[in-house]
């Protein structure tokens, strides 16, 4: 028996790419990207368009820090440095 089951790809605000059943709308956050095949079709077609799986915030700030267009991340606060916590009132 062979899969017969058509789907679609979708892609998200990240420009993530996923496969979903043609049939039905994708969830939340996902749109139709355009393509429809086989899973093998779409899958080719994923790996074809979709070269850097990287999500698109992660290349943007990559990007801009070696275009120095943004400042390195600020080093984190030491435990110690960060304020003590109060101690909880009630009974």
């Amino acid at each position: 028996m062979s899969d017969t089951t058509m789907y679609q790809v979708v892609v998200n605000d990240e420009e993530q790419h996923a496969l979903w059943p043609a049939r039905t709308a994708p969830p939340a956050g996902w749109r139709v990207e355009g393509f429809r095949g086989s899973e093998e079709e779409c899958t080719a077609h994923v790996d074809r368009v979709w070269p850097d799986i990287r999500p698109l915030s992660l290349r943007r700030r990559l990007a801009e820090r070696a275009d120095g267009t943004a400042p390195a991340a600020a080093p984190a606060a030491s435990p110690a440095a960060a304020p003590a916590a109060s101690p909880a009132v009630g009974g």
